[in-house]
């Protein structure tokens, strides 16, 4: 794909506008007259709900959606949505059950509600294991894959999208919070923006096979050419049952996984964690409706992608030594816009990658500073002490991305997988130990580390029992699928849905089988933490309702 030069200039016009915002955020908000850190770590009491509700998708929506969901698109179809619509119910839940206890009990990051819950030992061990998740899997997966998306986007080389995109988010993680969050805004309008214009040009093409113009004759098309692709629950029988299990994706696993990255993250709940509860909750119900029009921007382009191909329209564009790559399907559409429309794209994809970056490495920084250096190395340091290490300690992170990224063997056609694999092995167990914190006063210490350690036992038993033993028999219920070798598996949503009954099942036993120790400690829930306002409500319901008819299509058919 060909970058013009008016594709480079509307880009670097979107670089130059969001840097220029936050360095003005910066300095007009740097003034604080409360904590220094907490006002960097958390931008307290600063962030509106519209700049919560952009920041969290602007942290959550990077090349993994734009390339790896409308790959997903192209392949299985719509149905592949379930995640991002299962995320705007699930940000409803978050909202109404888990932030009044954060907010409650003062918890400013994942390891203190631990700590406050369940002791030193759970908490030092979660937070050392969430600083490797973080760099190790997410960090350097996002720069990685994201690089790889820019490159096959504008031909830049990897290593230079790499440092590129590195930079950019390092220079917007050291303003603190208040311009991540600020600057978000701008980036998801980007991404709003570019990624509809992307979408309708799409359309428009596959209504040009038909003769017509337009996308509303586009939509109309590929409903035509593409009927099947708009399935939203996946039969037994198609071939991508094992990834999206029928009905399981909308009662089983997937709210474990949702749950757990929504409710349990660092990484996302941080956005919300310095604002009072009311403002934190319109900026996590914002994020739901914005939620609802992932799909439209990150699926809707694959299947329109699919439609074009069967068509013969694309050529070879999606084929690599002569097999078929889904994942190609994006950067192929965007090397069909016309010049001017291609930068805004370049720069939607980028927003999303620098977004996400910014995101990690403020969270990386927040539970270094805040948990270890400040409650294990030096718990006298003073709040600019603090804040230095933290801009250190991103510093630091993104460094070892980069150098690691290129080794870990990750590309756009296996990223999604890589991440789930390391964050869907552990993601029941993590729920659990919340979960039985938050609402069950005798959850024990014992039982959480239990929880640390079982769930990923549990899930490592169950993903290596195809090789022990035939599961065929679990086929008739749906809990087992060929995987398209002759052996049967247990799909991976259902996986995590019976590790996470099995884990607090063995916490709720732990937890009466032995003494309450001194180190848990339970945490202040009150029933009237979980009243909602009428504004509040009307929007969730009002989320729950558009959902309902979206799925009520796949029941009427």
């Amino acid at each position: 794909m060909k970058i013009t030069t008016l594709d480079i200039v509307v880009f670097l016009f979107y670089f130059v506008v969001v840097a220029a915002y936050g360095f003005w955020v910066y300095r007009r908000k740097n003034a604080s007259s409360g904590s220094a850190s907490r006002d960097y770590f958390l931008a307290e009491g600063s962030l509106t709900w519209w700049a919560i509700g952009a920041s969290l998708i602007a942290s959550n929506i990077s090349a993994e959606q734009f390339i790896g969901m409308s790959g997903s698109g192209f392949k299985i179809g719509m149905a592949i949505a379930v995640y991002e619509l299962m995320a705007a119910a699930t940000l409803i839940i978050v909202a109404i059950f888990f932030m009044p206890v954060y907010l409650k009990n003062h918890i400013y990051t994942m390891p203190q509600f631990l700590e406050r819950r369940y002791g030193k030992g759970v908490a030092m061990t979660m937070a050392l294991f969430w600083l490797g998740l973080y760099i190790v899997v997410n960090l350097t997966s996002i720069l990685y894959l994201g690089a790889l998306a820019i490159n096959s986007v504008s031909g830049i080389g990897v290593l230079p999208c790499m440092l590129f995109m590195a930079l950019m988010a390092t220079v917007i993680t050291l303003g603190g919070m208040k311009v991540i969050g600020y600057t978000d805004v701008i980036q998801v309008v980007c991404l709003v923006i570019g990624g509809l214009v992307t979408t309708w040009l799409a359309l428009d093409l596959v209504a040009g096979l038909a003769g017509k113009q337009g996308a509303i004759a586009g939509a109309g098309e590929l409903l035509q050419r593409a009927n099947g692709h708009f399935d939203m629950v996946l039969s037994r029988d198609h071939p991508s049952y094992m990834d999206l299990p029928g009905l399981s994706i909308l009662i089983g696993g997937v709210w474990i996984a949702n749950l757990n990255y929504w409710g349990c993250n660092q990484y996302i709940t941080q956005r919300a964690l310095g604002a009072d509860l009311p403002t934190a909750r319109k900026g996590l119900l914002f994020a739901a409706f914005l939620k609802l029009l992932m799909p439209i921007i990150v699926v809707l382009p694959g299947i329109a992608a699919y439609a074009l191909d069967q068509s013969g329209a694309l050529g070879s564009a999606l084929r690599e030594g002569g097999e078929l790559n889904p994942d190609r399907a994006y950067p192929t559409l965007l090397a069909l816009l016309p010049s001017g429309l291609k930068g805004i794209a370049f720069a939607a994809l980028t927003a999303a990658v620098v977004a996400s970056l910014a995101g990690k490495a403020n969270s990386i920084a927040t539970i270094f500073t805040l948990d270890l250096y400040r409650g294990r190395i030096n718990p006298n340091a003073s709040e600019e002490r603090m804040v230095w290490v933290g801009r250190l300690t991103v510093v630091a992170a993104m460094v070892i991305a980069v150098l690691i990224a290129p080794m870990l063997g990750i590309d756009k056609k296996g990223g999604f997988q890589y991440i789930q694999e390391y964050t869907g092995f552990v993601s029941p167990g993590i729920l659990a130990m919340f979960l039985l914190g938050f609402f069950w006063k005798k959850a024990t210490s014992a039982a959480a580390m239990f929880a640390t350690v079982g769930g990923l036992v549990f899930s490592v038993i169950l993903k290596f029992l195809p090789q022990m033993m035939d599961l065929s028999f679990l086929a008739p219920i749906g809990w087992a699928a060929d995987n398209g070798s002759g052996v049967y598996e247990i799909p991976f949503i259902d996986r995590m849905f019976l590790v996470f009954f099995a884990v607090a099942a063995g916490m709720v036993l732990i937890s009466l089988a032995g003494k309450r120790d001194g180190a848990a400690k339970a945490l202040v829930v009150e029933r009237r933490l979980f009243a909602v306002d009428r504004g509040f409500a009307v929007g969730s319901a009002a989320v729950c309702v558009l959902l309902a008819v979206i799925y009520a299509r796949q029941a009427a058919a």
